[in-house]
């Protein structure tokens, strides 16, 4: 596939720009996976390519696989560039740690007028390091996994501090065979610090269509009282924004259209998703008719998106 690569001293955000080979004046941020052209974020742009949108992949550096203060004027410098490009439509989509920053970035930048979340929370996270410290993979950076305008966004501080956080997160992930698991951490991290407004994100500010996506047997936090939290509060709230959320009780952490998990694994879809996570291994077939209906509903999304 064509791409043109971006760096921060040159252009302000690391990134790379996949055109569509067929015209199209939609284009979409995408961060998903660890890098902007690892096999997750070409999965991505795959799938978004058969949907006629262009793709800006972006990360938050090559080879950094953590999330520690990710300035969201980076964002910005993205839409110019997909502006740059003829795209009349900006659209933003992230997964994990990064649907979180999708959400984030959409409440506080009105171009943006999609806005695809997979497993996201509804307030800031710490960030994190990945840097092996101590032999631990994953450790708290005691500070906002994001900033805007040089300030630091307020966030939800971590239950565990440093090496105790890694520790946890190994014994959660043991304990029920998951690849990965964080949600008894993410609870009692809300009880040991009640969430405050300025950490929540301001779903009401968000512009055009909203989707987040979840699933009740997600181990890495519990992103179903997230969305349902995000409801509440746009009821609360007045807004301009189409609030789609799609909640289903399996599907994992990994709720990604089935179109898009198949172009990782061609004819063992089901196989990575049974790889990391228990509900995987079993609910299967529950799990695989998650993702069909997730890919049915997001082409119309993404149909209805680009007919405005």
């Amino acid at each position: 596939m064509k791409r043109t690569y971006y760096d921060v001293s040159r252009n302000g955000f690391y990134g790379a720009y996949w055109p569509c080979k067929e015209n199209t004046d939609s284009g979409l941020i995408l961060m998903l996976g660890d890098d902007i052209d690892d096999l997750l974020a070409k999965a991505g742009v795959k799938w978004l390519h058969d949907q006629k949108c262009n793709v800006l992949t972006m990360a938050p550096a090559k080879h950094d696989y953590g999330h520690h203060e990710y300035p969201l004027e980076r964002i910005e410098e993205g839409i110019r560039l997909l502006k740059s490009k003829g795209n009349a439509r900006i659209g933003i989509a992230g997964a994990s740690t990064t649907g979180m920053l999708a959400m984030t970035a959409a409440s506080l930048i009105p171009e943006i007028t999609l806005t695809i979340a997979i497993s996201p929370s509804d307030f800031v996270m710490e960030g994190f390091y990945r840097d092996g410290l101590d032999g631990c993979d994953e450790r708290p950076s005691g500070s906002s996994s994001l900033s805007y305008r040089g300030k630091p966004l307020p966030y939800l501080p971590y239950a565990y501090r440093h090496p105790e956080y890694w520790q946890k997160l190994k014994e959660e992930a043991s304990e029920g065979k998951d690849m990965a698991a964080a949600r008894k951490m993410f609870d009692l991290s809300e009880q040991m610090h009640p969430l405050q407004e300025e950490e929540k994100i301001k779903v009401e500010n968000i512009q055009g269509i909203v989707c987040p996506i979840g699933c009740e047997d997600d181990v890495l936090w519990d992103t179903c009282r997230y969305i349902r939290r995000m409801e509440e509060r746009l009821r609360d709230h007045s807004h301009t924004c189409i609030f789609e959320p799609m909640i289903y009780e399996h599907g994992t952490h990994f709720a990604f259209p089935e179109g898009m998990i198949r172009k990782i694994l061609p004819f063992g879809d089901s196989l990575l998703v049974s790889a990391a996570f228990k509900a995987g291994r079993e609910y299967p077939k529950e799990c695989r008719r998650t993702r069909d209906d997730i890919e049915e509903k997001l082409k119309k999304i993404l149909e209805q998106w680009k007919s405005q």
